[in-house]
């Protein structure tokens, strides 16, 4: 698929452009309205089916309530039921700008298999959760305010440290896209975090780079010229501080 397309998607998913004018700009770069909606499906299909079935026996998953600032933050937990009350090291899983849906729930399931205590966030929660129409929740996402969503993920973190069955000094956390960039952010703000696997998210302010102590796992895309551009400053920043 050309470079053009992808990052004509990229556009539609970042920034405040409307569908219509998406399709139709879609249409001039895929030679017509039937190849554009033939291309489509690619660029929107969900994420791969579920590797952890919802119902796995192995698993304790469910849907719980978490205090933030701005009121109760809904998160799904996941863990084995095998480990019983045991201190397990816990993962936060934070979503892309589609909110939380079945594919990071899945995520979530499959850190659980591996022996974490894994929870998944739904940031959209100050705004009565992710929508069901996920062009919905990519509009809902634009609204957030970052440091309020900071805010809430280190309530997120709080909750965890005050479990018995976790193990407080043995916390990490993964995004993607969206939940990259909050990764990264929440690195610079949470100084108790073990570990921080961001994927391609965009970078946190250069100044506040010094403040982060975990270990990073930084992944980018060769193409991805959009996030990109903040990487090797991001990457200065680090080796700089150590």
């Amino acid at each position: 698929m050309d470079q053009a397309i992808f990052d004509l998607y990229h556009k539609y998913r970042h920034t405040p452009m409307d569908r219509r004018a998406f399709i139709r700009r879609l249409a001039r770069l895929a030679g017509g309205t039937a190849s554009a909606v033939a291309i489509l499906p690619l660029l929107e299909g969900d994420p791969e089916a579920a590797m952890v079935s919802p119902d796995d026996a192995r698993l304790a998953t469910r849907t719980v309530k978490i205090p933030g600032p701005a009121g109760p933050i809904s998160a799904y937990r996941a863990r084995a039921k095998a480990a019983g009350r045991q201190k397990l090291p816990a993962v936060l899983v934070i979503h892309e700008n589609r909110g939380l849906n079945d594919h990071i729930r899945d995520v979530a399931r499959r850190a659980a298999l591996a022996g974490y205590h894994a929870v998944a966030p739904d940031l959209l929660s100050r705004n009565g959760g992710t929508p069901p129409v996920q062009s919905d929740a990519i509009a809902a996402i634009r609204t957030l305010k970052r440091p309020d969503t900071v805010a809430d993920l280190k309530a997120v973190l709080a909750d965890l440290e005050g479990r018995a069955d976790v193990r407080g000094e043995r916390i990490g956390v993964v995004g993607f896209c969206w939940g990259g960039g909050m990764t990264n952010r929440l690195a610079t703000a949470a100084p108790g975090l073990r570990a921080a696997a961001a994927f391609y998210g965009p970078v946190p302010a250069l100044s506040a780079v010094p403040r982060i102590k975990a270990h990073l796992l930084l992944i980018y895309a060769e193409k991805d010229g959009w996030v990109n551009r903040g990487v090797p400053a991001y990457k200065a920043a680090l080796d700089k501080a150590g």
